[in-house]
């Protein structure tokens, strides 16, 4: 007589009831699910308490910032501002509404325009890269203006349209705007993504460093970061079923043969 044997293939990724991909991987996703859901969440937190987000009705900002871009506004005390910085103030004397503009001069500064074709800084003239192509620093002349202590001169980028310091010389302030007004630093175009604003180089010259970067890309980092995480841990237990599966079905065919 001939002896038989019957044999049977295992039906789950794992032995002894062991989930499928093995205990330490499970252990290890759900690690991985954890750390990206802290992450994801800090990233949200930290911008809720840096940044405010401020959509732009106009285009006095152009190319810049145009019309109806949503940006973030790092919160800033008005005497961390520099030369060169896109702020949010709000001034009664300009608006009931939040503006937005370029500083181009502050407390102690003499500014006029155009020098060449430029505005200049104390004498200085300015790089403007960041004005529409081909457009002058400015379609008007500005008198020679020495900002007071405490103060700013600012600008739109879009010169011919912008509602700025120049519409607003024959103000006491001589169209200057008190730090104070500041309640935001503009740091970057999220909609559409445009990312952080170029560096404003240009003012290098006037000897004051430029405002540093506020932690967006850490912050954008964080959140990615955290989403790849989380949908990474929590592919692992499908992903390892699924090739157990196919194992199982491999070894069953195996012992059919």
């Amino acid at each position: 007589m001939g002896e038989s044997a019957t044999r049977t293939a295992p039906q789950r990724g794992g032995t002894d009831g062991a989930p499928a991909g093995g205990r330490a991987g499970h252990v290890l996703s759900g690690l991985a699910v954890a750390l990206g859901l802290l992450l994801f969440l800090a990233g949200f937190g930290w911008a809720a308490v840096v940044y405010r987000p401020y959509t732009v009705p106009t285009g006095s900002m152009s190319p810049t910032i145009a019309a109806g871009d949503r940006v973030l506004a790092q919160r800033v005390d008005g005497d961390e501002i520099r030369r060169g910085d896109v702020v949010v103030f709000k001034d009664a004397n300009w608006a009931n509404a939040p503006l937005v503009k370029r500083v181009v001069a502050i407390g102690g500064d003499t500014v006029a325009c155009c020098t060449g074709g430029r505005l200049t800084v104390n004498g200085k003239q300015i790089d403007e890269p960041y004005l529409p192509a081909g457009q002058a620093a400015e379609s008007i002349a500005i008198p020679t203006v020495t900002v007071p202590e405490g103060r700013l001169f600012l600008l739109g980028d879009e010169r011919a349209g912008s509602l700025d310091s120049t519409a607003h010389l024959q103000d006491a302030a001589s169209g200057t705007v008190a730090r104070s007004a500041v309640s935001g630093r503009i740091d970057a175009v999220v909609w559409p993504m445009n990312g952080l604003l170029e560096r404003p180089t240009g003012f290098v010259a006037l000897g004051e460093g430029l405002s540093e970067p506020g932690p967006f890309r850490l912050i954008v980092g964080m959140i990615i970061g955290g989403a790849a995480l989380v949908l990474a841990g929590s592919a692992y237990g499908p992903i390892a079923k699924r090739a157990g599966a196919a194992r199982a079905r491999r070894t069953e065919n195996a012992v059919a043969r």
